[in-house]
């Protein structure tokens, strides 16, 4: 037994190494080196084409009046960022604070109510079975190919008929509804609530309610806000939206705002660096949303991909 043991126990190790310098040629071929470097050259591509207008951004909103048309589009001229952010702040009263608190509203408690409605809605579709659930969800699939600016002018006499055009809540109301929410909610309610736990809330002595705040919303929190995300996103950059229900520019959001200082730039050229400084600031937001929240939509995304 001792010689078989000492015959056969050397073979297992060349056959390893073989193996595992054949699997690492394999993996360091020419055509697998080449694939690699074509898709990180079009995400290179992808990423610059997609910050080169923020980037032309920053450069513009450090510099004055002059530089701004007598410099090139990506070179600094003498730093001005501080002068214009103060003009920004300040002009007509500090008005864009007043713009850019309105869209905070509009963004933060509208998705926020928005997301909590979604999410409860796709926990019912996904754990309850009632009369005309899926023609109902069908409903809703329905809505996510219906654009946003279609609907525009039947929620316009809609808000007319109930009094709340220029008022806050003629972008708060509209925002509730987001059929594209209510089925990223089902699907993530089918991916991270199991029906067993339910079950045994209910064995425990928890009512319907008392479930889905305790046990299912708690399970929900990268679904949550990922729709959150989407839907802050979605209510930050409603421009039109707010075109159509709104006259009084003490209600107005920053986009609206700033489209209004930029309508008026042939005949007055210095709100050139309010519009382009305001519109630097207006970024801001949605980029500490992204940065704050990636944890959480980014394992989001993924719901539902292992089972």
């Amino acid at each position: 037994m001792s010689v078989l043991t000492r015959n056969t126990a050397p073979t297992a190790e060349p056959s390893a190494a073989p193996r595992s310098t054949a699997a690492t040629r394999r993996r360091n071929t020419p055509n697998t080196l080449l694939s690699k470097g074509v898709v990180n050259g079009m995400l290179i591509v992808a990423a610059g084409y997609t910050l080169l207008p923020v980037t032309w951004l920053l450069f513009a909103a450090t510099k004055n009046h002059r530089d701004l048309f007598a410099t090139s589009g990506f070179t600094f001229g003498d730093f001005n960022l501080l002068t214009n952010l103060h003009h920004v702040l300040t002009f007509n009263d500090g008005i864009y604070l007043r713009w850019f608190g309105n869209s905070v509203l509009y963004s933060v408690v509208g998705s926020a109510a928005s997301t909590l409605i979604c999410v409860a809605t796709g926990y019912a579709f996904d754990k309850y079975d009632f009369r005309g659930k899926e023609k109902l969800f069908g409903l809703v699939l329905g809505g996510v190919l219906v654009p946003t600016t279609v609907i525009q002018l039947p929620m316009y006499l809609l808000a007319t008929k109930a009094g709340v055009v220029n008022t806050y809540w003629a972008l708060l109301l509209p925002a509730l509804v987001n059929p594209f929410g209510v089925y990223l909610a089902r699907v993530f309610s089918e991916g991270y609530v199991p029906n067993e736990v339910l079950e045994a809330a209910r064995v425990d002595g928890a009512g319907e309610l008392r479930t889905f705040a305790r046990i299912a919303l708690p399970m929900l929190a990268p679904g949550f806000m990922t729709i959150f995300l989407f839907s802050f996103t979605a209510s930050w950059n409603n421009f039109f939206g707010a075109l159509v229900m709104l006259n009084d520019e003490q209600l107005y959001p920053v986009n609206l705002g700033l489209f209004m200082w930029n309508s008026v730039t042939q005949q007055q050229p210095e709100f050139y660096s309010l519009v382009i400084t305001g519109s630097l600031v207006a970024v801001v937001p949605l980029i500490a949303a992204f940065v704050c929240l990636q944890r959480f939509w980014r394992s989001g995304l993924t719901a539902g991909a292992v089972k």
